[in-house]
């Protein structure tokens, strides 16, 4: 059983996720179009094509090089909120992995800490608020519970993973408090936020990068 995710593991992992945003960005827009303007499957699929076409010619060896990229151009080619966010995102995990070929489950844990902390800092929003924090939240706290508890690292991502879908599904009942969403008050009850979906697939890619 592997106790780190190496650079070229988190690579591949990476490619992966733009191929798996690729795939579901009729979902994601579907989704988006029940309580927004329906068109984020569109912007993540034109996003990640160009952190696909980055990554093809980026170096392998140094997690947080990799992790920085992708931050860049997703800051970069998403507009709105979405795209600092999830710039945030991969900037502040790049923050605490530049330098180190391989990334463990205590770094993994600082990683996403420092990756929370931005999205919280930038987007004010909290659990319960029907945002991809409701997805990101409880998976880090999850990831946290398990670097202390020293668990396998295998072990710790296939928790990270099922409590990261497990808060996306609780964004059904949940009424939107930010966001455009928010405008539909009670209406927005009974569909998966949008961004909380995409949350989840890339936060689903990391714990498949030890795969």
């Amino acid at each position: 059983m592997t106790s780190v995710i190496t650079a070229e593991q988190m690579h591949s992992a990476l490619v992966d996720l733009c191929d798996t945003i690729e795939q579901e960005k009729e979902y994601l827009s579907e989704l988006d179009g029940a309580t927004g303007d329906g068109d984020h499957g569109v912007n993540m699929s034109k996003c990640f094509r160009g952190v696909k076409a980055k990554l093809e010619t980026s170096e392998r060896s140094d997690v947080g090089a990799i992790l920085g990229l992708v931050g860049m151009e997703v800051m970069n080619s998403v507009g709105g909120a979405m795209g600092a966010l999830y710039g945030t995102m991969f900037l502040n995990l790049s923050m605490k992995s530049t330098g180190k070929a391989e990334a463990g489950i205590n770094d993994l844990s600082e990683m996403f800490n420092h990756a929370l902390d931005g999205i919280l800092t930038i987007g004010k929003a909290k659990v319960g608020d029907k945002t991809l924090v409701d997805t990101l939240s409880p998976a880090v706290a999850v990831l946290d519970q398990a670097a202390k508890g020293g668990e396998p690292l295998e072990v710790a991502l296939s928790s990270f993973e099922g409590a990261a879908r497990s808060g996306m599904e609780s964004t059904k009942e949940l009424m939107a408090r930010m966001g455009r969403a928010s405008r539909l008050g009670e209406r927005s009850i009974g569909h998966i936020d949008a961004g909380a979906a995409s949350c989840y697939l890339i936060l689903s890619a990391f714990a498949n990068a030890c795969k």
